[in-house]
């Protein structure tokens, strides 16, 4: 029995609605390559996938296929329960293959460090680049900010949300079979291609102290 059965919200229910600007996201990269290289690497596959960070962590190797560049989330790990299917643009490949040449051993691509299995939490290392950047974020803002960016580049909403392996409701539902995969590939490279260049823009610092792209200077 729920002791809390009848029992009212303490408080409203609030929705987070943060996007971090271009700005912040060059900021945030580079605290990402100031921690370890599997952390960060972690931190980067949440911005480039759009995917949640449990199914980040738990990712494995044989989940990964390089050749085609696919990587394959089972039911079992998708918050969702359904499989998905996640296009890995050449950024993506990249912090893969860059992890993949240390010669880690097993089937994690992000292995716990301390027990068997993969790493479960990578709280710590978010707030340390809370302190070190002054940007606050959650680690969740990731996600919705690449898929906030990527609607903002004139990507549909249905392809965003087929990205996001979020569950659809109704009759076109049930009647669309279509796996939208050459949609999604079309969409996470040009999303790979943004953030690459936009960690490329030159910087210089402004009045404030903060960092500019030279551009707006």
């Amino acid at each position: 029995m729920n002791p809390c059965h009848g029992l009212s919200m303490p408080a409203p229910e609030s929705r987070r609605d943060r996007v971090l600007t271009e700005e912040e996201i060059r900021a945030l990269w580079k605290a990402f390559e100031a921690e370890g290289a599997l952390v960060g690497a972690s931190f980067k596959l949440r911005l480039l996938t759009a995917q949640r960070g449990g199914e980040i962590l738990g990712m494995r190797w044989d989940h990964i296929d390089f050749g085609s560049g696919w990587w394959t989330i089972p039911g079992e790990l998708a918050k969702n329960g359904m499989a998905h299917r996640v296009a890995l643009s050449r950024q993506a490949r990249a912090v893969l293959a860059e992890i993949r040449l240390q010669n880690r051993p097993g089937p994690w691509v992000f292995p716990n460090p301390m027990k068997k299995g993969p790493m479960v939490t990578t709280q710590k290392a978010a707030e340390r680049m809370v302190k070190a950047t002054g940007i606050g974020f959650r680690q969740h803002d990731l996600r919705r900010t690449a898929a906030s960016h990527m609607t903002g580049m004139g990507i549909p909403r249905l392809v965003v949300g087929k990205i996001l392996n979020h569950v659809e409701t109704g009759v076109t539902a049930i009647y669309d079979r279509h796996s939208y995969d050459q949609e999604k590939r079309q969409a996470l490279d040009a999303w790979g291609a943004h953030v690459e260049q936009l960690n490329k823009t030159p910087t210089v610092v402004g009045e404030s102290g903060a960092e500019l792209p030279a551009q707006l200077a």
